[in-house]
C-alpha cells in the first residue's frame, strides 16, 4: 500500500484532492437546506435523550412508543409554542413600531420632584420634552428604532422558512429517537478514524457541551420566559406575548426576566391597578429567582460556560441564522469552547521541566487499539 502512493505523482495527487473537493462541495450543496434543520433536532435529541430511554423503559421496552411520546412532547411542549410566539411577534410589531416611529403624549411624572438635589432640574427638563411633545428626541431616536426593530422583525418576518426547519427537525429528531445509537455508533468511529482516542472523548466532549447549553440556557430561558409572560397576560399587559419573546431573549443572553417585568409592575402601579401590580410582583420574584434553583440542576448534566459566550452565541447565531440561531450559535460556541479547552490542558504547563514533559508524552505515545 505504502508503495502504491509512494508511486502518485504529483498531478495525479492534486487531480485526486480536487476531486474528492468537488464531491464534499457538492454533497453539503445538496444537504444544505437541511443542515440547520439537522443540527437542531441533534441538539435536542442528544439533550433529551436519558429522558426517551426512561421512557422506553417505562413503555414495556418498545423503541417506537417512546418515540411517539417524545414526538407529541416536541410538539406540545417546544414546537407549537415556539411557533405560535414568532407568529404573534409577527401580528403585534406593526403597532409597536408605528408607536415608535411616531412622537406620543409622554406621561407626567411628578414624583421626579421629590429626588434630592436633581429632581427639580430632572422634573423641569421633562416637563419641556412633555410641551415638545418628544418630537426633537424622538427625531432623533427614530432611525435607531426603525433599525433594530426592522431587523429582529425581518428575522422573525420569514415565518415560512421558520416553520420548514421546525417541520425539518422534528422529522429528523424523529429518525435519530429511532436509530440514536447507530447514529451515535457512526460519529464516534468517524471520530476515533480522524483522531483516534482523543477524537472519540472530543465527540462525547461535545455532546456534554449541547446538553449544557439545551438544558442549562435555553430550556431556563424558556421556562422563565414563558412563566413571566403568563404573569403579563394574567395582569392585563398590553403586548404580553410580545414581551415574553422578549424575555425569552433577556433570559437567554443571561440578563434575566426582570428586565421587562420591573417596567410592567410599575406600569401597574402608574396606572393605578395596584392588586395586579402587587400580584405581578410577588410572581416576578418567582420567576427571577427561578434560575438559580433550575440551571444549576440542569447545567450538572452538562459544564458549566461563559456567560460571555452564551452571550456571543445567542446574538451571533440570530444574526447569522436568525431565529433559529437563538438555540443553534450558543451550542456551536460551547463544543468549539470545551474542545478548546481541553486541547490547551493536554498541553504542558510552561512552567514544568522540559525533560519531565519529553518523558511522560514518550509513556503516553501508544498506538491505539483497533476499532
Amino acid at each position: 500500500m505504502k508503495s502504491q502512493y509512494r508511486d502518485m505523482d504529483l498531478p495525479q495527487i492534486l487531480f485526486t484532492l480536487m476531486f474528492i473537493l468537488l464531491l464534499i462541495i457538492a454533497c453539503l450543496w445538496v444537504v444544505q437546506p437541511f443542515i440547520l434543520g439537522f443540527s437542531w433536532a441533534s441538539m435536542v435529541v442528544i439533550a433529551t435523550w436519558p429522558l426517551m430511554l426512561k421512557l422506553q423503559r417505562l413503555l414495556w421496552g418498545r423503541r417506537s412508543l417512546a418515540v411517539i411520546v417524545m414526538t407529541l412532547l416536541l410538539l406540545l411542549l417546544f414546537i407549537i409554542p415556539i411557533a405560535l410566539l414568532v407568529n404573534s411577534l409577527i401580528d403585534n410589531s406593526a403597532p409597536v413600531i408605528a408607536w415608535a416611529m411616531q412622537g406620543h403624549m409622554l406621561p407626567e411624572l411628578n414624583w421626579l420632584n421629590s429626588i434630592p438635589l436633581i429632581g427639580e432640574k430632572l422634573f423641569s427638563s421633562y416637563q419641556k420634552l412633555v410641551a415638545g411633545g418628544g418630537a426633537a428626541i424622538m427625531a432623533k431616536l427614530q432611525p435607531y428604532i426603525g433599525r433594530t426593530t426592522g431587523f429582529f422583525v425581518a428575522q422573525a418576518g420569514h415565518f415560512g422558512r421558520f416553520m420548514i426547519h421546525l417541520a425539518v427537525m422534528l422529522l429528523f429528531s424523529v429518525l435519530l429517537y429511532w436509530r440514536g445509537e447507530q447514529a451515535a455508533h457512526g460519529i464516534r468511529h468517524f471520530a476515533f478514524r480522524m483522531a483516534g482516542r482523543r477524537g472519540d472523548a472530543a465527540v462525547l466532549l461535545a455532546g456534554q457541551a449541547i446538553r449544557a447549553v439545551a438544558l442549562g440556557v435555553v430550556v431556563t430561558a424558556l421556562v422563565q420566559g414563558v412563566l413571566g409572560g403568563i404573569g403579563l397576560a394574567i395582569s392585563g399587559i398590553p403586548y404580553a406575548t410580545l414581551l415574553t419573546v422578549l424575555m425569552i431573549l433577556c433570559c437567554l443572553v443571561q440578563i434575566g426576566p426582570l428586565l421587562v417585568l420591573v417596567p410592567a409592575i410599575i406600569y401597574l402601579y402608574w396606572s393605578g391597578d395596584t392588586t395586579w401590580g402587587t400580584v405581578l410582583l410577588v410572581w416576578s420574584c418567582v420567576v427571577g429567582t427561578l434560575d438559580n434553583v433550575l440551571r444549576p440542576m440542569l447545567i450538572r448534566m452538562g459544564a458549566d460556560l461563559p456567560m460571555i459566550l452564551i452571550l456571543s452565541g445567542v446574538i451571533g447565531g440570530l444574526i447569522a441564522f436568525g431565529m433559529i440561531g437563538l438555540f443553534i450559535g450558543p451550542v456551536v460556541l460551547a463544543v468549539s469552547y470545551r474542545l478548546v479547552s481541553v486541547w490547551m490542558h493536554e498541553a504542558p504547563s510552561p512552567n514544568d521541566d522540559p525533560l519531565t514533559v519529553v518523558e511522560e508524552l514518550g509513556e503516553h505515545d501508544e498506538e491505539p487499539p483497533a476499532s
